[in-house]
């Protein structure tokens, strides 16, 4: 199925979604951020899947900002700006907050707002030969949307270098800062990403959307906040359907039967 920019793939319980740009290597343009959001909204409503990934057409991931489109933004006003800003922001924040597990298939290079939809994957995997680079300082500008989600993921004091110098740096340095979870040959990529497919699709649907939920709400809490939420989020879990499968199965040694 294609939304214009963005392709998404039904195989099974999977969805795949492909940045479907190869010509400008899959840079964002206000459509494509518009298609993002869109696809993102039908896989969080669609009850059929239960893993993500997300990857780019050709031979990179996704270059950043299109040229044609930053010609435009040139002679935005403000208010257009931060309009325009606030909808990288939302796509971001579709995909961070997807209730199914979404892994970031990186076959190629990761530029400025590229580097974003790497940060917002719950996994990342990157093809070994892929180029990461935070480049919005040699414009003048500045990484803005993308800086929360890549602060978690990588620390201050990564971004601090990077997004000062702009540098590029390779994926092995990415997985070393966190930013990717692991670099493999471009040759086996796809099975790394089969492989922890195939190790989600073992774990309960319900549990595995809690613990994405979970993992955000407890940073935002405080420790006398966290013991009352905590307890409250495994009692619900150990009294629903799939809870009770899940334990009852442990205890009968057998494979659960997941709804």
């Amino acid at each position: 199925m294609s939304h214009g920019t963005v392709r998404l793939a039904r195989d099974g319980v999977v969805g795949r979604v492909t940045l479907n740009r190869p010509d400008v290597r899959n840079a964002f343009n206000d459509e494509m951020l518009e298609d993002l959001l869109e696809v993102f909204g039908l896989i969080r409503d669609d009850s059929s899947l239960r893993v993500v990934v997300i990857t780019g057409a050709g031979k990179s991931f996704c270059a950043g900002g299109d040229l044609h489109w930053m010609k435009r933004v040139v002679e935005y006003t403000f208010e257009e700006n931060y309009e325009d800003s606030l909808r990288l922001a939302r796509m971001l924040r579709e995909v961070y907050l997807c209730p199914k597990p979404v892994i970031g298939r990186v076959n190629g290079s990761a530029v400025g707002g590229g580097t974003g939809v790497v940060a917002v994957c719950d996994i990342a995997i990157a093809s070994e030969d892929a180029v990461f680079a935070f480049s919005e300082t040699k414009l003048g500008l500045t990484p803005a949307a993308i800086s929360p989600y890549l602060l978690r993921r990588m620390g201050e004091k990564n971004l601090r270098e990077y997004f000062l110098t702009g540098e590029r740096f390779s994926a092995e340095r990415a997985a070393e800062m966190g930013l990717v979870n692991m670099a493999v040959r471009a040759d086996e990529l796809d099975k790394a990403v089969d492989a922890k497919i195939a190790m989600i699709l073992t774990s309960g649907p319900e549990a595995l959307t809690v613990s994405k939920e979970l993992i955000r709400q407890i940073g935002e809490r405080s420790i006398d906040q966290n013991g009352p939420y905590t307890a409250d989020v495994i009692a619900r879990l150990r009294m629903s359907e799939e809870g009770q499968e899940g334990m009852n199965a442990f205890l009968e040694k057998r494979k659960p039967r997941w709804a």
